[in-house]
């Protein structure tokens, strides 16, 4: 599961509704207006109404900050993801709930993430008997992010603990900010290992837990769901855009991204490659600045990188070249996204 995920399906990325499914009723419990909220960032009672719809992300993210500001309840994304179901993933819901172990449920949701939020990038890492669950969102333009990340991560956490033992909690859970001042429901939904002022948000875990069985799952049923899952969501391999897009991220950290290393890692000559590409409707320079642009979404949503590290990572040679492009692709500065992506 090393692979880097694809880059957004829409130019504006959706959620399903069932995303917010328990919100309405925390709401009303914390004293909120739900659909007066709802309608502030632009939704209605009927958006919610149907699970299988789509909504724009950007709309979700901003209730969801709104309603922990206006609820003075800075776990409010928390206490939201306490009350998510397996079934609110959609349709990869049943091949989830079939997987064998824990190493298969997270590749499921990897693989078919776009399927429930396409906004959503998820990355496993292992490394010395620790397995890295990072989580984080692109949405394309600036937003207050850190309710909607924190409630990805109490989303993830509540399918894994759906499968695994009732006492099982995660070795750690990781969060980009500052610690509110009552971390009590932190500490119910991931255990005592709550952590703050992280470099990223996401779950650790023992690597021997990717092992652990998945107690919803009937051997008998599994062949059935993967047969589902492949009709329902029609998988495909990678294109070559998408092999483009992993090979650019890493060698732009590398300080080595160019077209021809990135056609010699696909063994392929550069004029072939552009060629396909080409039948692909997209170019090399494009792949380039949209993977600078969602890197550049990643790292200033979450952390506190200062921005000459950032324009490193993105292969910029001076921070002024990459103030110069975020400015063009974006409209702003960096720093003016930052202040908004940290609400």
């Amino acid at each position: 599961m090393g692979t880097l995920p694809s880059r957004g399906v829409s130019v504006q990325p959706l959620i399903r509704a069932a995303t917010l499914d328990g919100y309405l009723e925390l709401a009303t419990a914390l004293g909120l207006d739900g659909p007066a909220l709802l309608a502030q960032v632009g939704l209605a009672l009927a958006d919610l109404q149907d699970p299988t719809s789509w909504l724009p992300a950007k709309r979700a993210v901003r209730l969801l900050d709104l309603s922990a500001k206006l609820s003075a309840r800075p776990d409010f994304a928390v206490l939201l993801g306490d009350r998510r179901r397996l079934a609110t993933l959609g349709p990869i819901s049943i091949a989830v709930r079939e997987e064998p172990d824990l190493r298969h449920v997270l590749q499921v949701l990897t693989d078919h993430v776009v399927t429930y939020n396409e906004a959503l990038r998820m990355h496993l890492d292992e490394s010395e008997g620790t397995a890295t669950v990072r989580l984080w969102l692109e949405l394309g333009v600036p937003a207050p992010l850190w309710q909607a990340t924190t409630f990805a991560v109490a989303a993830l956490n509540g399918v894994i603990r759906a499968g695994a033992d009732d006492a099982w909690r995660p070795l750690g859970a990781h969060f980009p900010y500052s610690a509110p001042a009552d971390v009590s429901a932190y500490r119910n939904a991931f255990g005592p290992g709550v952590h703050f002022d992280q470099p990223f948000a996401g779950l650790t875990l023992r690597t021997r837990d990717l092992a652990n069985p998945n107690r919803l799952s009937d051997p008998l049923l599994r062949p059935y769901a993967r047969q589902f899952l492949e009709t329902a969501v029609a998988r495909r391999g990678p294109s070559v855009t998408t092999r483009v897009t992993e090979l650019v991220e890493l060698l732009l950290i590398s300080g080595h991204c160019s077209l021809t290393a990135v056609a010699k890692a696909l063994q392929v000559d550069p004029r072939t490659l552009r060629r396909h590409l080409a039948a692909e409707g997209t170019t090399f320079t494009a792949i380039v600045d949209d993977t600078r642009a969602a890197m550049a979404e990643r790292h200033l949503g979450s952390g506190g990188q200062p921005l000459t590290e950032i324009a490193y990572l993105l292969g910029f040679d001076t921070p002024a070249a990459f103030s110069r492009w975020f400015k063009h692709r974006f409209g702003m500065t960096a720093r003016d996204w930052r202040k908004v992506s940290r609400g």
